[in-house]
């Protein structure tokens, strides 16, 4: 399947990064200077320099925390496959390789699993946060607690799930055009129900 097959026109146009207004200017030059390119996702959002913004300082903010960049790339793919997101799926399995992750541990934490009993219990807690909407229950705080995680780690996880999934629902809402080598959600999204 090719990207055009899963979304026939984005939705709202990517800002040029050269005709960009001063704000969303210098937003998308940090995002080129930190990551050596400006991804669509990036060039979208920045129709709001403020969200953009927001999604940037969280995720900096997140990078010094106490999970690793693995453990948040894995969140990262264990939310965006519960939400059923193309772009994020591309997106963050082709970081993650580019970090050094290998396929079968991407391809774990897509169903929030991992051989790691501490990392297998904070991607299924991420996936009832995700599930449940936040409103998860006492055994499962108990459980992540019981593999290891501090609150600390705890509140750092609901953080990285809000995170991923406001990228996956701007992402998803705007049809963005992939520029990652394509993976797909392992089941398609049942339709949305109008009310």
């Amino acid at each position: 399947m090719t990207t055009s097959q899963i979304t026939s026109t984005q939705r709202i146009k990517a800002v040029d990064p050269r005709t960009a207004g001063n704000k969303a200017k210098g937003l998308l030059a940090a995002v080129e200077q930190k990551y050596g390119g400006v991804p669509n996702s990036f060039k979208t959002m920045a129709h709001s320099p403020a969200s953009l913004q927001g999604f940037l300082d969280l995720s900096s903010a997140l990078e010094g925390g106490a999970l690793p960049f693995e453990t948040r790339y894995q969140i990262a793919l264990a939310v965006s496959e519960i939400n059923g997101c193309p772009y994020c799926l591309s997106a963050f399995t082709a970081i993650g390789r580019s970090r050094g992750m290998q396929d079968a541990t991407l391809a774990m934490c897509r169903t929030a699993g991992s051989t790691d009993p501490t990392v297998d219990a904070i991607l299924k807690f991420a996936a009832a946060i995700v599930r449940a909407r936040g409103a998860v229950t006492s055994e499962d705080i108990q459980r992540v607690r019981a593999a290891g995680c501090s609150d600390e780690e705890i509140q750092e996880i609901v953080a990285n799930v809000a995170l991923f999934t406001f990228a996956n629902y701007a992402n998803l809402v705007i049809g963005t055009d992939i520029d990652f080598p394509l993976v797909m959600p392992l089941q398609q999204r049942a339709p949305a129900r109008r009310m």
